[in-house]
């Protein structure tokens, strides 16, 4: 399952590994816009604006998650191309181990703590009750997430994108079956959705888990009891790289959770149309994403191989894929801003606002090609700090920072509130940039000259 991207052309393993995680990251997305979609067609605004606020306090329960998998990821494809397979094999065993413990405590928090968390952000009156119901299904089954999330950065680590992308496929065909039955027919409303998600995100954890114990040669991890034991070394680079990351995530989650607060203010119908402009822009940057997620894979490896040059070579060639796919996306955007609303809902509420987000989403573009090539680098030769503040310098200083300039101190309304959210993506952007271009991180140590 390993391969070798210290080797080759660099273009071709970047455009061999990223697609593989592109068709998986749309598989994901689908399955992501599919719940807002049907939400929104079969229950209204009520439905999409109960999912938006939802979901982002489950991303924000999932963080530790995210944070510990690329964690895992850098650490692995370092691992792989210094030709480490005994570190290698500990790194498995203890990735699941602390994810599995992590998950049970989330489980806990969300069942719990469901309702203030609601109650924080302000959610519509009339969409509280359908939002409960999303996050305590979400919640119970949030094992399956954190699941899923280990495997596949463990194979990504690996320079596996083919496998993920079936995993994820085996999801979203679930998961679309199941939406289109439980919010339809059955008239579950959100919770449908939710159900649809959790019970699809298990199907394909259980199936992973099954074929990589039969292939468990070729994966490198046995699954025998005492393989799963937390080896401190490890777990110290882990918590070294992932509790940085994971408050990286949580930054930019908590960001939005605020910005969520902020434009549920103005009714429901700006936070149902707020929820269907970030699953517009999620359409462009995952495409981006995947290629991010290539690249922090190939610099892993590469650097772990000493192949300084082809690791910069690789960011290069990202920065040309990425700009390409935000221009085709800014064209449509820029021409058909209620065409590509009116998929999500025929509420006239809700489309009347489609110009107004899209104005904003165009604003924010030209900087996700910069991002998405830059920060995956960072992340990639094992730069936990200067990633976490980068995070904090978008979600906390600017993202909110510029939203409350432009609301409060400018009264701009909801167009303020959108356009700070907006520009802080360039405040991720040009740091990671003039890092990378600066030099100053080929001083930096690798993670597998730690000793184990």
């Amino acid at each position: 399952m390993v391969t070798d991207l210290t080797k080759g052309s660099v273009f071709s393993n970047l455009v061999r590994l990223a697609l593989p995680f592109m068709l998986s990251n749309l598989l994901q997305m689908l399955y992501s816009m599919i719940d807002m979609i049907v939400v929104g067609q079969y229950v209204g605004s009520t439905g999409l604006s109960a999912v938006t606020v939802s979901s982002q306090i489950i991303m924000l329960m999932t963080t530790i998650a995210m944070g510990f998998a690329s964690a895992g990821q850098v650490l692995i494809s370092q691992q792989v191309g210094a030709g480490d397979q005994q570190g290698r094999q500990k790194t498995i065993g203890t990735l699941f181990s602390t994810l599995l413990l992590m998950a049970a405590v989330m489980t806990v928090v969300g069942l719990v703590f469901y309702e203030p968390m609601l109650r924080l952000l302000q959610v519509p009156e009339e969409s509280l009750p359908q939002a409960a119901d999303y996050m305590l299904v979400c919640s119970g089954g949030i094992v399956f997430t954190y699941g899923y999330n280990s495997i596949s950065a463990i194979l990504r680590g690996m320079g596996d994108g083919k496998r993920p992308l079936v995993f994820i496929g085996i999801a979203s065909l679930v998961n679309v079956v199941l939406d289109i039955l439980f919010v339809g027919p059955m008239g579950l409303q959100a919770a449908g959705a939710a159900w649809a998600t959790i019970i699809a995100q298990g199907v394909s954890f259980l199936i992973s888990i099954a074929y990589l114990y039969r292939e468990r040669e070729a994966f490198g991890f046995d699954f025998k009891p005492q393989s799963f034991r937390i080896h401190k070394s490890i777990l110290f680079i882990l918590l070294r790289l992932g509790l940085p990351a994971a408050l990286s995530h949580s930054a930019i989650s908590i960001s939005m959770l605020f910005i969520n607060g902020f434009v549920n203010v103005y009714g429901l119908a700006a936070s149902a149309a707020f929820g269907v402009g970030r699953r517009v822009e999620m359409i462009p940057h995952t495409l981006t994403n995947s290629v991010s997620m290539a690249v922090s894979t190939m610099v892993g490896q590469n650097m772990g191989a000493g192949e300084v040059k082809r690791s910069k070579r690789t960011v290069y060639y990202a920065l040309c894929v990425n700009l390409a796919v935000m221009l085709i996306a800014f064209i449509c955007f820029a021409l058909w801003p209620r065409g590509v609303f009116s998929i999500f809902t025929q509420d006239e509420s809700v489309l009347e606002l489609s110009s107004l987000l899209m104005t904003t989403i165009l604003i924010g573009m030209p900087a996700f090609p910069i991002m998405q090539a830059f920060n995956p680098f960072i992340q990639g030769i094992g730069n936990a700090r200067l990633s976490l503040i980068i995070s904090l310098m978008d979600g906390v200083a600017a993202r909110i920072g510029l939203c409350l300039l432009f609301e409060r101190a400018l009264g701009m309304g909801l167009f303020g509130v959108l356009l700070g959210y907006t520009l802080a993506t360039y405040v991720t952007a040009i740091p990671a940039m003039i890092y990378f271009l600066s030099g100053v991180w080929k001083k930096r140590k690798l993670l597998v000259q730690v000793k184990n």
